[in-house]
């Protein structure tokens, strides 16, 4: 590489070191997968995590333990694995603020970051108004 930049094979400084940059990461990304790209490389992984049991875990956030308390909400092993299925189904369709609706109770699930923001009975919402959410799951 050097002997190119030294005899002029780059018409620029930012072009040799481009070159560099993409010999050394093409090196260590493709040492186990030669031509895989990133997004293979990050769906592989996703797969072998959720074989494993531990991709997608469900968190709940402050706020949302707080309403659960408050609400006296509580939930089955039954009801947290379809909330979470109903988030996975959520983040597959580009969904990043969702509304998860199931067994007459709201959440309000970030699929991104797999957080249960807030959650409520419908029988307390008496408006039915869900604001800054971009879609929303009836399980």
């Amino acid at each position: 590489m050097m002997k190119n930049i030294v005899s002029g094979g780059f018409t620029s400084i930012e072009q040799a070191a481009g070159g560099i940059r993409r010999s050394k990461g093409a090196n260590a990304a493709n040492s186990q997968n030669p031509g895989a790209s990133f997004q293979e490389i990050l769906e592989k992984k996703a797969v072998s995590d959720e074989a494993v049991g531990t991709a997608n875990v469900l968190k709940f956030s402050k706020h949302a333990g707080a309403r659960l308390e408050q609400r006296d909400i509580r939930l089955t092993e039954e009801q947290l694995l379809r909330l979470t299925q109903g988030t996975q189904k959520a983040g597959m369709r580009g969904i990043k603020e969702s509304l998860v609706l199931m067994d007459n109770m709201a959440f309000i699930v970030n699929t991104q970051n797999n957080t249960v923001v807030t959650a409520m009975d419908q029988d307390m919402n008496e408006e039915n108004i869900f604001t800054n959410i971009d879609g929303a799951v009836i399980i």
